[in-house]
């Protein structure tokens, strides 16, 4: 039974860097991996794209022939691709049992109130992947609260619309340290707990917001996304390999991953650690690394990959080249294959 994650979110929220990170430390672990490309803005992926939707549409193309706009074009190469959904499952099929990350489009409609991105979702589901929708959110966000509560809102309806096993991700967790104190700790924002005591930071944040009428409609806010209880938020910096495996643990714990015979007795101790959760932080630890103590453990780290480079200079050039997972887990095996699959795109005539 295959896998896959569908990765959502806002403009700018770190989509394709993300792709890319779990696609490269994915190849690290020993789990065979491969990037589907469903943007048919972005023309120049920074990861091998096994599939690509610009090889079947492309926006350049819409806007031209159709008079569209940017929005309105994405929105038809989505209509485009749902009408022909064939090509997608053969695409599909040429890469076997191998765990899927799809990239999507950046326009907040396509997973709030257009249909086509859900039609398609539900049509791979079909095909018998196991689907989690991963949506991202730029932690700048938590600095102001109406942007935290717009964050929240954009959450809750892309959980309705969407329909699948869901999880939200604060991106960017590495520059929080740079913006103004929060307010409250991280693990307020992550568990999305009582929101009333943001009421006056909002009343704070500026004077138009200060009117007497946005009061009750701050107030209707919070009690819709309270009343549903279903959002809260993942944690990651994407550059940093415990909080990508305590991400991935989190994600394969919602998929279904970890109960499946995806793996099996050949496990390398690799797959082995990620899946019983080696590495994995507490939000308080993350608190502690990314915002209270930044600067110490980056201080700390850089000491450490200066004495990795000094032990490799010693070992000589004839070693391996994963060094920096040792220090934790221990040297990494040699892989034979990292099942990447990557299609050339051919020349168009």
């Amino acid at each position: 039974m295959p896998f896959a994650q569908l990765v959502i979110g806002p403009p700018g929220a770190g989509k394709s860097t993300y792709c890319n990170g779990m696609h490269q430390f994915l190849g690290a672990i020993g789990r065979k991996c491969s990037i589907v490309n469903l943007d048919p803005a972005n023309d120049k992926t920074s990861y091998p794209c096994a599939l690509d939707v610009r090889d079947l549409v492309t926006l350049e193309d819409i806007m031209s022939e159709d008079q569209l706009g940017p929005n309105g074009g994405v929105l038809y190469a989505l209509e485009e691709l749902e009408e022909n959904f064939d090509w997608l499952e053969e695409g599909l099929k040429a890469l076997g049992d191998d765990y899927i990350i799809f990239d999507c489009p950046g326009q907040v409609e396509i997973f709030t109130h257009h249909s086509s991105l859900r039609n398609i979702f539900f049509k791979i589901q079909k095909m018998g992947y196991r689907l989690i929708v991963l949506h991202l959110i730029d932690s700048y966000n938590l600095t102001l609260p109406s942007m935290y509560i717009s964050s929240l809102i954009l959450c809750l309806r892309a959980m309705l619309q969407m329909d699948l096993p869901h999880l939200n991700v604060l991106t960017k967790l590495d520059n929080l340290s740079n913006y103004s104190p929060l307010p409250f700790n991280l693990d307020y924002y992550t568990e999305v707990q009582d929101l009333s005591y943001l009421l006056p930071h909002l009343d704070e944040e500026t004077s138009r917001l200060s009117h007497e009428k946005f009061g009750p409609l701050n107030n209707a806010i919070i009690d819709l996304i309270e009343d549903f209880g279903l959002v809260g938020f993942e944690t990651l910096a994407v550059e940093d390999k415990k909080s990508m495996m305590n991400l991935l643990k989190a994600i394969d714990r919602a998929s279904g991953y970890v109960f499946g015979p995806a793996e099996g007795a050949n496990d390398s101790v690799w797959q082995v650690a990620v899946r019983e959760g080696m590495g994995s932080m507490d939000i308080r630890d993350v608190q502690e690394r990314w915002i209270d103590a930044k600067d110490e453990y980056d201080e700390q780290e850089r000491k450490q990959l200066e004495e990795e480079a000094k032990r490799n200079g010693q070992r000589g050039a004839g070693q391996s080249g994963n060094d920096d997972y040792d220090d934790d887990y221990g040297p990494m095996p040699p892989m034979k294959d990292s099942g990447v699959k990557v299609i050339r795109k051919q020349e168009k005539q």
